[in-house]
């Protein structure tokens, strides 16, 4: 059959079918719609854009290809999810987030929580370049603290969130951050300097936010709670700030470049060794209870199964329990679907479609950044993945950049306004549900706070509207000058 490109009217029939499906999902399966119903909707959807393919011409065998090509692209970040369950259970283990917690809340203040997760998460994702490593590292102690104080873990993951993308963004370490620029056309340290024109506004705001929150909390929280954790992990635990020389080596890894899957395989082997080390009571005590039947046995359950230290305390038997590499299977299934779904959209044509169509509205300065980022958050929502959501707008709209005398500094700064930070907002997205597989909180529970991530898009867009800083072609100055 000859190949047609199918009408924008056809091309939305997927995505209204997708939007139905979650939609009533979140209604009748409200928080647990990630467990299984929305990855069968978006297999569902899948299928809808296959058959509206082999109407236009797309047979099988080239959808298939397209869904192989797309989860080929998804495997990295599988076999990083993976380790970062084994991560979670072997630094539970160790002792390691649980001196985290005890410090944290010896030294953190309610009040200021939210604003000091933000900064402490974009101190070290700006050193690692790794919003990831960020979240599954001091992200996963800062949410036990946040938990432990009795404050919504929305907020807190919101405030985690948003520092770790500010650094993700703004780091040259960064994956996303060198590839924007390689793909608009500009060179790296143009990307980042003109980046601070939209990010620095984005992210004081966000700290304003969740400073006037934490200011608003009850002054009568449950402070005796939180005492009676801190003392609880005490008496479990052989707690000590040698510990921290665990994450400590991890993050000098990734700031040393090293790979994100060794770095986090070799943090996980140091969290098993330092229980091995420092918590010979809790092993002795897990072996009396007869929950397991040797060193062997824990170390295997704390590195790929479910691993859970007992306690009578609510707050604290959450707090010591981990999915470890089984925990992240659901998240893992979540991705696999949603690659299967974007696999099938772009080799249908119903991608293609849509992208040309959202073309027609780039005319104008403010017209050509918010349809770049219109598209970057579509192919976030769509295509499941946030490289796509950079590639593809970036190579569909340098032209018209170009056209419009903007230097491509603008085109890699709104890849990034729109297409990074959003990534982290869409259940479906591997960021999206990497993260909420990582701290345990739905996306639909911590994207109202992404403040900094929702901001970002509209910052990107009123920088442009108001003509701030938008750099045009041959200027040879080094400052931020029209």
């Amino acid at each position: 059959m000859e190949k047609k490109q199918p009408s924008v009217i056809v091309t939305l029939v997927p995505l209204i079918v997708l939007i139905i499906i979650l939609a009533t999902n979140v209604m009748v399966f409200g928080d647990d719609a990630l467990s299984f119903s929305n990855q069968i909707g978006l297999l569902l959807a899948a299928g809808v854009a296959g058959i509206v393919g082999l109407i236009h011409g797309t047979n099988l065998s080239e959808q298939l290809d397209g869904v192989i090509d797309n989860i080929k692209q998804a495997v990295p970040a599988i076999i990083v999810l993976l380790l970062i369950g084994s991560l979670s259970g072997s630094w539970l283990f160790g002792g390691i987030v649980p001196a985290m917690i005890y410090y944290g809340l010896e030294i953190l203040n309610p009040d200021y929580f939210l604003v000091t997760a933000c900064i402490i998460s974009a101190i070290v994702s700006l050193a690692t370049g790794s919003s990831w490593g960020t979240i599954a590292t001091v992200g996963i102690a800062l949410l036990g603290i946040g938990r432990t104080m009795d404050i919504h873990e929305g907020l807190v993951a919101g405030s985690i969130i948003s520092g770790a993308y500010f650094g993700d963004k703004m780091s040259p370490l960064s994956d996303t951050t060198n590839l924007a620029p390689a793909v608009a056309g500009t060179d790296l340290y143009t990307h980042i300097k003109y980046m601070t024109i939209t990010t620095i506004p984005s992210i004081v705001i966000t700290l304003i936010i969740f400073l006037i929150i934490g200011l608003s909390f009850d002054k009568t929280m449950d402070a005796e709670s939180a005492s009676n954790v801190s003392q609880l992990l005490k008496e479990q635990f052989n707690l000590s700030p040698v510990l921290f020389l665990v994450p400590a080596a991890v993050i000098a890894l990734i700031v040393k470049k090293v790979p994100a899957a060794p770095a986090l395989a070799i943090g996980s082997v140091l969290g098993v060794i330092a229980g091995f080390v420092f918590q010979a009571d809790l092993m002795e005590s897990l072996f009396s209870q007869g929950l397991f039947n040797g060193n062997y046995a824990i170390a295997m359950t704390a590195l790929g199964g479910a691993f859970s230290i007992p306690s009578d305390d609510p707050i604290l038997a959450e707090l010591l329990s981990t999915g470890g590499m089984s925990g992240m299977l659901g998240t893992i299934w979540l991705i696999i679907c949603a690659m299967i779904f974007g696999g099938i959209m772009e080799k249908s044509g119903c991608l293609s479609t849509i992208s040309a169509t959202l073309l027609h509205f780039a005319s104008g300065r403010t017209g050509l950044v918010g349809t770049t980022a219109a598209t970057s958050i579509f192919m976030n929502f769509t295509a499941s993945d946030q490289y796509l959501a950079i590639v593809v707008p970036g190579r569909m709209y340098k032209d018209a950049y170009e056209k419009l005398n903007l230097h491509p500094v603008n085109l890699s700064r709104t890849l990034e306004d729109a297409g990074t930070v959003t990534s982290v907002l869409i259940p479906w997205n591997t960021c999206g549900a990497a993260q909420a597989g990582v701290l345990g909180v739905a996306t639909a529970v911590y994207w109202p706070f992404c403040f900094f991530c929702l901001l970002s898009p509209i910052t990107t867009i009123a920088v442009a509207a108001l003509n701030i800083r938008v750099k045009k072609v041959g200027d040879r100055h080094s400052t931020f000058t029209d």
